[in-house]
């Protein structure tokens, strides 16, 4: 009886004594994630062992949300790489330091978004981006300085050429190119880098069906934001309109927000749909409300006007319902996009039609792909009145 007492014991103090300076809360969690880690929590221990005592809770939030597939293979230096360098911006940075430990431990902390590959970038972007926001002294100071810098840094823009839709940091500036998804990771990890609480947020289709998007969102004063790669100003993007017109309770037509820490909802990865490890929580109600409070200040301003657009085979028989053609139509002003959208196809109901409120007396280009493949764009001078815009498939 006495020896497996001691037994007992050895192994309580064994376990326990990887947790110290860790707070009570975690270890169960810990336990199950060394579990899972079979062979490989030795050298999670070792990475829990290792860091600095005032980094402690950080390095457990890590393990004890981390996938599986990352239980199993990421070793100590690279995690005591990841956790220090963020401490080190949380110490730097006066906006880091200010963040409740939620939000670091969530927004900052981690070294992933989604499912991509595992790359060490956290020192490396921290001495990139560092010096980008050193005299910076707010938080937005410091998002809008990285967001203007990003791209000329790491030299990346978007491009459907790049080899996969969820590329890592590294793997997207090898090739010089990524899809929304890999700049919104980019992004995601500078403003990580220097302590700014940031995570990405996106669709698996619009509301139309004209496919996902993916974009960045970031933290200040307890609200969350949206922004791009390619940077507008805050809550400010071309997709704007048609998150408005998100629905919460269709997971297609929802819009999601990344975590760390696990909830009780799950990303939606169209590129891989069996991944359900990418946490997530489910934000559509925020860009619902936040849409109709901006379509009201612009229909209220006096300075904007609706301007319909109807796509048609042919410049005949306009009326006829069979010749309306769905098709992707965007609109830019200048080189900036101010919108996008699918116009009504044949069997909806004739006086739908796609939508965009614009500014009075500009000029605006609409882009879109005729019968043949070949990009086309009209240019429309919007004046004082609504109007009604016909495009054809075919001159």
């Amino acid at each position: 009886m006495k020896i497996w007492c001691v037994l007992f014991v050895v192994c309580l103090y064994a376990c326990t004594s990887s947790y110290e300076g860790v707070p009570k809360a975690y270890y169960p969690l810990l336990d199950a994630a060394f579990s899972k880690a079979g062979n490989h929590a030795a050298e999670l221990k070792k990475a829990l062992e290792n860091c600095p005592a005032e980094q402690k809770e950080g390095m457990a939030f890590l393990i004890a949300y981390m996938p599986e597939r990352d239980l199993k293979s990421l070793s100590a230096s690279f995690l005591l790489e990841n956790v220090g360098y963020a401490y080190r911006a949380k110490e730097r940075f006066v906006w880091a330091k200010e963040l409740p430990d939620s939000v670091f431990f969530n927004e900052v902390l981690p070294y992933v978004s989604m499912n991509e590959t595992r790359d060490n970038w956290r020192e490396d972007f921290y001495n990139r981006f560092s010096r980008y926001v050193e005299n910076c002294c707010t938080l937005e100071e410091a998002i809008d300085s990285v967001n203007r810098n990003i791209r000329d840094e790491v030299v990346v823009d978007y491009n459907t050429k790049r080899e996969k839709p969820d590329q890592s940091p590294y793997e997207s500036m090898r090739q010089n190119m990524a899809s929304c998804s890999g700049l919104s990771i980019l992004l995601v990890d500078a403003f990580r880098a220097v302590g700014i609480p940031a995570r990405v947020a996106g669709t698996a289709n619009w509301h139309d069906n004209r496919g996902n998007h993916n974009w960045c969102e970031v933290w200040i004063d307890g609200k969350w934001y949206f922004t791009e790669y390619y940077p507008n100003r805050l809550n400010e993007a071309w997709f704007f309109a048609d998150a408005g017109k998100a629905d919460k309770n269709d997971r297609q037509h929802a819009i999601f927000a990344t975590s760390f820490a696990s909830t009780k909802d799950y990303f939606p990865l169209v590129w891989d749909s069996t991944i359900h490890y990418v946490h997530a929580r489910n934000v559509t109600d925020r860009y619902v409300e936040l849409y109709k409070a901006y379509e009201s200040a612009l229909l209220d301003d006096g300075n904007h006007v609706s301007v319909k657009v109807c796509m048609f085979k042919k410049p005949v028989c306009t009326l006829n319902s069979d010749d309306r053609v769905a098709a992707n139509v965007d609109v830019f002003c200048g080189a900036d996009q101010m919108g996008g959208g699918r116009t009504a196809g044949p069997h909806r109901d004739m006086n739908e039609t796609l939508e965009f409120l614009l500014e009075k007396n500009k000029v605006y280009t609409f882009k879109y792909a005729d019968a043949a493949g070949q990009d086309k764009a009209v240019d429309v001078k919007v004046g004082e009145k609504p109007r009604e815009i016909k495009l054809y498939m075919q001159e």
